[in-house]
């Protein structure tokens, strides 16, 4: 399998799943603005949508969008417990968390990275991720991570897409429970690998 990705982009989450999986993916960078691969190919071919992560599999099939590719490589080695199984609750339980991750906070980065975006636009954005992550705060309260005493692919995506508040200057130290969670992942040797492999760490 093939990972196409951009550091520290969403497509750091099915980066570290792989890793924790203990599978077998090569990666393949991406130029987000130019939409080339470290290869030179053109992104668009490869990707009609335009961006990453995309998943090439054995068989030259693609896998777009990140909350499935996730759940795709966890399945691959449910011996790792990275997902629950498919048609249990729990799973959904997972997809559950999967799509708020995906609609209301990842989303609604977006236009905080965009300078274009209006200090109005902008406070609002910062305003409703602090909303949304007040749920997650209380959610972590007792727990280490999302689901208990499991790391699943859930934690990973949170992760990842709460690692851009900084980049923002979105403050998110009121939410403690989830500044724990923030170090803990980071702590994770498979989350530190990722990192390194695309240059986010030394």
């Amino acid at each position: 399998m093939k990972l196409y990705f951009s550091p520290g982009a969403c497509s750091l989450s099915p980066h570290i799943v792989a890793r924790e999986a203990g599978l077998d993916v090569q990666l393949e960078k991406v130029d987000g603005k130019a939409k080339r691969t470290a290869s030179g190919k053109d992104f668009w071919q490869i990707n009609p949508k335009g961006y990453v992560p995309a998943l090439e599999l054995d068989d030259g099939q693609l896998l777009t969008e990140g909350p499935v590719i996730v759940q795709y490589l966890a399945d691959q080695r449910p011996d790792a417990g990275l997902v629950p199984a498919s048609g249990t609750l729990g799973r959904y339980r997972v997809q559950e968390l999967l799509g708020y991750v995906n609609s209301e906070i990842h989303k609604s980065f977006g236009p905080l990275f965009h300078d274009a975006t209006s200090p109005e636009v902008r406070a609002e954005k910062k305003a409703y991720l602090h909303k949304r992550y007040a749920l997650l705060d209380r959610a972590l309260a007792e727990k280490d991570w999302l689901f208990g005493d499991r790391f699943s692919v859930a934690d990973a995506y949170l992760f990842v897409v709460t690692n851009w508040a900084g980049h923002v200057k979105l403050d998110l130290s009121e939410h403690r429970n989830l500044q724990s969670f923030q170090a803990r992942v980071a702590a994770r040797p498979a989350v530190q690998e990722a990192m390194r492999a695309e240059g986010l760490m030394a």
